[in-house]
């Protein structure tokens, strides 16, 4: 099946998560994910306005989480194995500093077994809003306790909150707040 912005295999029986850890190694050129029913997604590269508005907001979130020392910040390329089976890589990712350093050193080598607090997807031109959306309630049915969807060609930012509450944030340049997850970050969006 091709898709807007990549192409899904259906599942595999017997492909197990070290098999799969395996496969990306081996292809760490392509960006997949596996949802919990075993398809893998390959997506496409974003393009440079997409990439450089990536960069900018990782920046911002990595200055913070220097400064503050609260947790882990992670980019695109870190896999997480949700605990409904989903391995699902954020565009930007952040885990309170308690909860990862008591994951096994094991784990942390792989698709670590457990879910962001904090999830961003950036909507590329490629991206489906709808697949978006799927991904952010996904990532808050499975623990996440704080999550932006920013479209930028939609000029909004969906927030995804613990308590199911989601909020849109409409216009070219929105105020934005880690709330009590991420405590003191807040940031202006250029939309």
């Amino acid at each position: 099946m091709v898709l807007e912005n990549g192409f899904l295999i259906k599942t595999v029986d017997g492909m197990t998560e070290e098999m799969f850890f395996d496969l990306c190694q081996a292809n760490s050129e392509l960006r997949m994910e596996r949802d919990r029913h075993g398809n893998i997604t390959v997506m496409s590269p974003t393009g440079m306005s997409t990439g450089n508005f990536n960069f900018e907001f990782y920046l911002e979130l990595g200055l913070w989480n220097r400064e503050k020392k609260l947790g882990y910040a992670f980019d695109s390329s870190s896999g997480y194995t949700l605990p409904n089976g989903a391995v699902r890589s954020p565009d930007v990712s952040w885990i309170v500093k308690e909860r990862w350093e008591s994951l096994p050193e094991a784990d942390r080598k792989v698709f670590t077994h457990t879910y962001p607090d904090f999830a961003v997807e950036i909507r590329s031109e490629s991206d489906r809003l709808a697949d978006l959306k799927a991904k952010m309630e996904e990532y808050r049915d499975n623990g996440c306790r704080l999550g932006w969807l920013i479209d930028r060609k939609g000029k909004a930012v969906h927030v995804y909150r613990a308590d199911g509450n989601v909020n849109v944030l409409k216009g070219k340049s929105v105020e934005l707040s880690g709330e009590e997850v991420l405590p003191g970050f807040s940031m202006t969006l250029e939309l």
